[in-house]
């Protein structure tokens, strides 16, 4: 069996999704029944493109194609007519599109194959549920997500609860979680010895993030010392004396090293799928503080893995709680359990392949 995955959005946790995808299906004993191709653009600034073939396994196939963020109906065309060509020569029994901009230059490339093929979207974050875009163009990401499924058809496969639950409302959806290497992750889970109480995140310093909400909670706790793992083109948002930017690791071992080294996660973005790097903290046995967000609220067992917030003043009662280094030790633990229960990236990825079996 032939299955292509086509992604533009390769970036951030994206790109830890992929490379694990890669791994698994590149896998002797996968590779043996399953050919693998992805089709990606590499455009994004946190990635280096030079390191996509070295990080990605030897078993499947690498074909790169340029596709932009943003709308862009010639560059679009483009894309779409590139896409099809690579379908057409492939000609694989399943395609598997992941994020908005593929999920609609995919199945209209795959329209004009004219073949048969089993098709499959994973929104990893709907587009409409932005909050950088105005009302209007909301409405308009909601209605070419719902037309182009009834269009085109397909299967949308949501990688968290709540993600499925909007996806039921423009089809045909099955649920098959975000997950992680949890063994491998574990390796760098190490004893702290933090003189301050040290709170992190993973990720680029975007708007999505909500670097202005990560500073303004630094600014309030002056005591404790705030990480952010990464770096972008909001950085200069984040001023408080107290915040550290470690600049973009390309190296994964220093990534996880980093986010071994924090007391406490804390995920601030106005919007996610399933973020994969608060994944990676409860596989690290962090206590989590996430905003409550889809994506977020889909991970996080409020009160038992850490805490939901909706104004930052509920932090001063959150924070109380895990300075405490028992109770971080529990809710550590709980985060863990929860992770390897519900996040193991082989047992998802062994749904994703009887879905495609199916």
């Amino acid at each position: 069996m032939k299955v292509v995955h086509v992604i533009e959005a390769l970036g951030g946790g994206v790109y830890t999704y992929f490379r694990d995808l890669s791994t698994f299906f590149g896998e002797e004993k996968q590779s043996r029944s399953i050919y693998t191709t992805i089709i990606y653009s590499g455009n994004r600034k946190e990635i280096d493109p030079k390191k996509i073939k070295t990080d990605f396994s030897n078993g499947v196939d690498l074909i790169e194609i340029n596709m932009v963020r943003e709308f862009s109906p010639i560059e679009d065309l483009k894309s779409a007519f590139k896409l099809w060509k690579e379908l057409k020569r492939i000609n694989p029994d399943v395609i598997h599109l992941h994020s908005s901009k593929a999920g609609v230059l995919g199945r209209i490339a795959y329209f004009f194959l004219f073949r048969k093929k089993k098709v499959f979207y994973t929104p990893h974050g709907y587009s409409f549920l932005r909050t950088d875009i105005s009302d209007i163009k909301k409405k308009l990401y909601w209605q070419i997500e719902k037309r182009i499924q009834q269009l085109f058809g397909g299967i949308t496969i949501a990688c968290g609860d709540t993600e499925y639950e909007i996806a039921k409302k423009t089809g045909n959806s099955l649920l098959v979680r975000n997950g992680i290497a949890i063994s491998e992750i574990q390796q760098h889970l190490a004893p702290l010895q933090n003189a301050k109480l040290t709170i992190g995140i993973v990720g680029r310093i975007s708007f999505q993030k909500n670097p202005d909400l990560f500073n303004l909670i630094a600014l309030r706790f002056p005591d404790f010392n705030f990480v952010w793992i990464g770096d972008g083109d909001l950085n200069f948002s984040l001023t408080a004396p107290n915040i550290r930017i470690t600049g973009w690791l390309l190296d994964r071992n220093e990534v996880l090293k980093e986010l071994n080294a924090v007391d406490i996660y804390l995920q601030t973005s106005i919007w996610e799928g399933l973020p994969l790097a608060v994944l990676e903290a409860m596989a690290l046995k962090k206590p989590i503080i996430a905003t409550k967000i889809i994506g977020n609220k889909d991970i996080v067992y409020h009160n038992e893995t850490g805490f939901l917030f909706d104004e930052i003043a509920e932090l001063n009662s959150y924070f109380e709680v895990l300075k405490d280094p028992k109770n971080r030790t529990l809710f550590g633990e709980n985060s863990f359990i929860r992770c390897n229960n519900l996040f193991d990236k082989d047992k998802n990825f062994q749904e994703l392949l009887s879905i495609y079996n199916a």
